[in-house]
């Protein structure tokens, strides 16, 4: 077993293989985007994003595909969004979706979404099963692969190595307004939420942050 991550690019045809793909990848109003879930039906299939961006422009982009069946945009700040998006698949999705899914391979979220329109995805399942997937990516996506390993290098395992009080801490300070713009809260009220110091609160914090941004940039 290994995890093996790629990245994918149509050389600015995305919008072919999906008119909702072209617009997360091409769009000038898209700074960085990532798929965080997605439930694939085979005809349908529902992703939630989180976008860095314009949450107007986005909204009118994708409310005029017609492959678009509904959606939702929840704003975090003036600058960044979640979008849920259900959609009808394409051909095209349908045999990317496919080759990546081969077999008992596994897609290991995030999917991020470059400036420059490549994407990066992360595989992780038997070795023989990932080079056949790899290998049946179909036109006219190419695919470069950056990183073979174990699955810790997953990004996402970066935030399943937080420790609990870690883990505890980083909830709190979002559910008290700690990361909001402007700042609701300060290391006070989440120590005061721990019942802990509030230098022992900030250490937590800023432990658990560098783990989560170095796992982020590792996933770039």
């Amino acid at each position: 077993m290994q995890h093996v991550r790629v990245r994918v690019t149509a050389h600015g045809r995305e919008g072919e293989i999906h008119p909702v793909y072209g617009i997360v990848t091409n769009a000038p109003f898209v700074e960085r985007a990532l798929a965080l879930q997605w439930n694939n039906a085979g005809e349908d299939l529902g992703i939630l994003h989180y976008v860095r961006g314009d949450a107007d422009a986005f909204e009118a982009a994708i409310a005029d595909v017609p492959e678009v069946l509904g959606y939702d945009i929840e704003r975090v700040d003036d600058d960044a969004f979640y979008a849920y998006i259900s959609d009808d698949t394409t051909a095209s999705v349908r045999e990317l979706f496919g080759s990546l899914t081969t077999g008992t391979v596994v897609i290991v979220p995030p999917i991020v979404y470059h400036e420059d329109g490549s994407v990066t995805i992360s595989l992780f399942g038997p070795d023989d099963e990932l080079q056949a997937a790899v290998e049946a990516i179909p036109d006219p996506v190419d695919v470069t692969v950056e990183q073979v390993g174990g699955l810790d290098s997953a990004a996402p395992a970066v935030e399943a190595r937080l420790t609990e009080r870690q883990r505890a801490a980083v909830d709190a300070a979002i559910d008290l307004g700690y990361y909001d713009v402007p700042r609701e809260a300060g290391h006070e009220a989440v120590a005061d939420a721990l019942d802990c110091a509030p230098s022992t609160a900030a250490e937590h914090l800023r432990k658990a942050e560098s783990k989560l941004l170095r796992g982020l940039a590792r996933s770039r």
